[in-house]
C-alpha cells in the first residue's frame, strides 16, 4: 500500500530521522505534473547508479554524508548542504554513512 503524497497546505516534517535512520526507507513526499519531492534514504556504502533526469534538481543533505559524482567531479555533500544540477546532467550518489536527503525535481512534461 503506498502512502499518500502531501497536498497543498500540508506541513511535512523533514527533521533528521536520527535513531530511526538505520531502518528508514525512501519516501515520496509530493508529486505533481511539474514538481516531485522525495526523501531519499541511503544506508552506508549504498549507492544510486549514474542516471539523469530531464528537469533541474536539487539534492539537499539532511543528515549524514553523501558523495555525488557529476560534471566529472566528486562532490562531497554534508548535512545542511545543497547541490543544484541542471536538467540532463548524469549523476550518481554514494552514502559515506547512513544518510537522508531531500530531492527536489522539476518535472518536464513529455512532448
Amino acid at each position: 500500500m503506498s502512502l499518500p503524497h502531501a497536498t497543498s497546505g500540508d506541513v511535512v516534517d523533514l527533521k533528521p530521522l536520527g535513531v530511526r535512520l538505520p531502518t528508514a526507507m525512501s519516501t515520496a513526499i509530493v508529486r505533481t505534473a511539474h514538481l516531485e519531492l522525495i526523501r531519499s534514504v541511503l544506508h552506508k556504502g549504498r549507492s544510486v547508479p549514474e542516471h539523469k533526469v530531464d528537469g533541474e534538481m536539487t539534492i539537499q543533505c539532511i543528515e549524514g554524508k553523501l558523495t555525488v559524482h557529476a560534471h566529472g567531479l566528486t562532490i562531497p555533500l554534508a548535512a545542511g548542504e545543497l547541490l543544484f544540477l541542471s536538467g540532463g546532467v548524469p549523476h550518481s550518489l554514494t552514502a559515506n554513512e547512513d544518510s537522508s536527503a531531500l530531492l527536489t525535481l522539476v518535472r518536464v512534461p513529455a512532448v
